[in-house]
């Protein structure tokens, strides 16, 4: 009877592992939190994140407990992760997309807190943000929260099929798209009334971002849903072309989503209101 129970125990751990392997790829947590130009351990931190208010640096995310988040409780890691708020009660700077992360549902954070704590723990410290004064002040984040944060976790929207609705979530919330697709204003805020419409600059810092609006001139709106699956799995284009750059990592993790995920995200894609980019033809 123990050792049934003790199977079922570690079956059950190794599934929600499993999942949160999953739901950390489709965050693509590995692509900001590895330093692979200086050959830096998966997860442990350490990439440069040039933005135009300065260069932050992803911080080490296995479970090390002096330079990781191995002391971080259950309730620590989902405040960190949707409100954007440090163990030590500090804001983490929104170059941590939290602004969409906070749409994440308990289960499946906690899932990828359970894969990222069943990784090997890397000691490697963490580097502060190198930004000018006084954005190096971490409390200003606090006002900035007012104007622009609104927790609160993504809620089916009625009237809605299954599809739609999942790829809503993964769109706004688990994948983040919206925060490399959509313009900031001058305080770096996402521009929401122009969801998905493309950007001059990458926050990144990696040039220009495509509309990703079903606007026929300007965005998406002469791709087939078939068109958006086939990029999001391979990275070509409608025109034989293939990305590359930043979005080139972000195909490293959409063509191992499911083809359910894939088309859940084209349905969505395709249903936001088209929105022209000024400037461009």
């Amino acid at each position: 009877m123990l050792l049934t129970f003790v199977r079922a125990a570690v079956a059950a751990d190794n599934g929600i592992i499993a999942r949160g392997a999953y739901l950390a790829n489709a965050a693509d947590c590995i692509a900001c939190h590895t330093d692979e130009a200086h050959h830096g351990r998966p997860y442990a931190g350490g990439r440069a994140l040039p933005t135009p208010f300065g260069t932050f640096y992803s911080p080490n995310i296995t479970p090390d407990r002096e330079t990781g988040i191995g002391r971080w409780s259950d309730a620590q890691f989902l405040r960190a992760l949707r409100d954007g708020v440090r163990p030590d009660g500090s804001n983490l700077y929104p170059a941590m997309p939290y602004t969409s992360f906070t749409g994440i549902t308990d289960a499946d954070a906690l899932a990828i807190k359970a894969y990222l704590f069943s990784l090997p723990a890397v000691r490697h410290k963490n580097r502060p943000p190198a930004l000018p004064f006084p954005l190096s002040w971490r409390w200003l984040v606090t006002p900035w929260k007012w104007l622009f944060f609104t927790p609160g976790r993504f809620r089916p929207v009625p009237g809605r099929d299954a599809l739609w609705n999942r790829g809503a979530y993964l769109v706004t919330a688990l994948a983040h798209c919206g925060e490399c697709h959509t313009p900031r204003n001058f305080l770096g805020a996402m521009e929401q009334s122009r969801f998905l419409a493309g950007s001059a600059a990458c926050p990144c810092g990696k040039g220009a971002v495509p509309n990703i609006t079903p606007d026929r001139k300007t965005g998406i709106g002469n791709w087939s849903i078939d068109d958006i699956v086939t990029l999001l799995a391979t990275g070509q284009t409608p025109d034989f072309d293939f990305v590359g750059g930043a979005m080139a990592e972000v195909v490293d993790s959409t063509a191992r989503l499911t083809a359910a995920d894939r088309r859940a995200i084209a349905v969505f894609l395709k249903s936001v209101p088209p929105i022209a980019t000024p400037g461009r033809k």
